[in-house]
């Protein structure tokens, strides 16, 4: 017998409790036995997804409510992850969206929101997190009908049901003065909200490709929902591809999801969320057909990428010191297997001298956890300042701008509203929140740049930033890029105390006494505008003249430890950053000084 499908997905902005959510639906319904260790967000199975908090890939699950299997889809939150979030939408019934009862709407909550109405979806809101002290859920719930509104909801869509919950204990409840000791009221909603999937296991099969996997053993696998028809391990079907060619595949392996596991079966009905292996080719967006009757199913459109840098091979005089993988062969294949995947990626080879390649994707966050992935499984590779897709419309030059919310203490507004003004940005709205004071501003990108730094600076670490993307504008005009020069070592060897000493009182250090050291090398910021060539390695010269005190030890401040993140904002465009497994250093394109000097010679003849 058929069981009775929904799918469902959990929208939200980062943070505001998705997977936790998704750990409740699996620990309240069987999953897991009673006496298997639970581990918080076990959704999130990447490395870095578990240190950072957050989802990086949509990933998919099952649980059974009654007779009902409804199948989970854990989106991520960020921004630059938004791709995977608009090709969701295609094979689920509902979503629940999960909004902060203090947050309130955030810009990603407006982003997630807008592509299910889009849709013709119906959401579920859910109000979390209603234990914090403070919360205001009925003016959130408020707030969240007005978003709904603006966006231009249908009547049906405006009948939202509403719940309030507390997903890190497992707990929703129709009304805030309706205790509950679990997420029944959520399943019930869910059952009662959304028709399961109808029966349209004898149609002619449709399943649309919405995301991809690779399996090591048996190679690229497609994930979509079975729109209509019945899909079998063996059969012959025809792929109508994006751009409109069609070809005769093999379906060699099916899977569904039963809880959080993969399970092989031989073949898949209407509605269910498969895993097919099998046709070495498939991507987003290609309809898979039964022989011989193809029908095509609307294409889904894959967001462009907004930012782009140039991944080049590691040419410091350490290279090759942490790292196993570090020739151009190297480089290219794994970006290749990277494409098998991440398709919000765009790689082409560079011209000219430069050997690299430049590789694009939706933002700084989706590089830097491509190269975080690259240096952990042994990539050096030099990469460059981030730089924006520029797009050309009838002529005009139009770049990406992003909606900016700014949560700051009320003395540091000034400092923060005068940099995003210098910035090219315009202010949309500011109201006080307490102590602090929430801004939105329209941003270019371009102007973000290396602005989270500035801003945590600014802010004695006590303001936020949230970004998205919003739309495009004509150009800004110029934007001006770091203002400090730097500190560069003309030497290699190991940095000295006493050389340190020396030079901290020119600015702020990137290195620690003992650290290796290269010449090109920059080990910190200059407190001007100029860049400055120093010696870090240099030792006290030896004097038959003792001082009292002179040798006592030397006692410096702790240095600015560059992260990746870090070191993407900082650089400006005759930098890179290098990154080894070992290692993430700040260096100048060119080493040495001399070659500095021509190729600026060389910029200025050219202008």
């Amino acid at each position: 017998m058929k069981n009775k499908i929904i799918n469902i997905a959990v929208i939200a902005h980062v943070d505001a409790g998705k997977s936790t959510l998704v750990d409740a639906f699996l620990q309240q319904s069987g999953v897991f036995r009673e006496n298997q260790d639970l581990v918080d967000c076990v959704m999130d199975s990447n490395d870095i997804e578990r240190e950072r908090g957050i989802t990086i890939y949509s990933k998919n699950c099952s649980v059974m409510h009654n007779d009902i299997k409804i199948n989970i889809v854990d989106t991520p939150g960020h921004a630059d992850f938004s791709s995977e979030v608009e090709r969701i939408m295609k094979t689920v019934d509902t979503v629940i969206l999960l909004v902060d009862s203090i947050e309130g709407p955030m810009p990603q909550t407006r982003f997630v929101l807008q592509k299910s109405l889009a849709a013709g979806l119906k959401p579920i809101l859910l109000i979390n997190k209603i234990d914090k002290k403070n919360n205001r859920a009925e003016e959130v719930v408020d707030m969240v009908f007005d978003l709904f509104v603006e966006l231009d909801a249908n009547d049906e869509q405006l009948d939202f049901p509403v719940l309030y919950g507390i997903a890190k204990q497992g707990i929703v409840q129709y009304e805030l003065d309706q205790p509950s000791d679990n997420i029944t009221p959520l399943f019930d909603t869910i059952t009662n909200h959304v028709s399961p999937y109808p029966d349209k296991d004898d149609d002619d099969l449709q399943l649309q490709v919405s995301s991809l996997a690779y399996d090591d053993y048996i190679g690229r696998l497609g994930i979509g929902r079975v729109t209509s028809g019945t899909i079998r391990e063996g059969q012959l079907v025809h792929v109508s591809k994006r751009d409109g060619s069609v070809e005769r595949q093999k379906i060699s392996s099916i899977f569904v999801y039963q809880g959080l596991k993969r399970t092989s079966v031989k073949e898949a009905r209407s509605g269910d969320i498969v895993v097919i292996a099998g046709i070495p080719n498939i991507s987003i967006g290609d309809t898979i057909c039964n022989e011989n009757k193809v029908i095509p199913m609307e294409t889904i459109s894959i967001e462009e990428p907004t930012l782009s840098m140039n991944f080049l091979i590691n040419t410091s005089p350490f290279v090759g010191l942490s790292g196993k993988y570090v020739t151009t062969r190297h480089l290219k294949a794994r970006l290749e297997k990277e494409l098998e995947v991440n398709v919000g990626l765009k790689v082409e080879p560079l011209d000219g001298a430069m050997d690299g390649f430049k590789v694009s994707g939706r933002g700084e966050l989706h590089l830097s956890i491509l190269l975080e992935n690259m240096r952990r499984e042994g990539y050096e590779v030099a990469v460059s300042r981030p730089e924006v897709i520029l797009h050309k419309e009838d002529g005009v030059v139009k770049e990406p701008i992003e909606r900016v919310l700014v949560n700051v203490p009320d003395i540091y507004s000034g400092s923060v509203i005068s940099k995003l003004n210098l910035r090219k940005g315009i202010m949309e709205s500011m109201s006080p929140d307490g102590n602090y004071v929430k801004i939105v501003y329209m941003v270019p990108t371009r102007g973000l740049l290396g602005y989270r730094t500035e801003l945590i600076n600014d802010t004695r670490g006590e303001g936020t930033m949230v970004r998205s993307f919003d739309h495009y504008e004509k150009f800004k005009g110029e934007i001006p890029q770091r203002q400090n020069g730097v500190l560069i070592s003309n030497d290699q060897g190991d940095a000295i105390a006493y050389s340190l000493n020396t030079i901290e009182s020119r600015g702020t250090l990137f290195i620690s006494p003992g650290e290796k050291v290269y010449e090109g090398m920059i080990i910190g910021m200059n407190a001007r505008g100029e860049d400055m060539v120093v010696n870090p390695c240099k030792a006290k010269k030896q004097s038959n003249t003792r001082s009292s005190g002179a040798d006592d030890s030397i006692k410096l401040a702790p240095p600015r430890v560059m992260t990746l993140e870090l070191g993407l904002e900082f650089i400006n465009d005759d930098e890179l950053v290098e990154v080894t497994p070992d290692n993430i250093r700040v260096r100048k394109r060119y080493l040495t000084e001399i070659e500095r000097r021509k190729m600026g010679n060389r910029i200025k003849t050219d202008n």
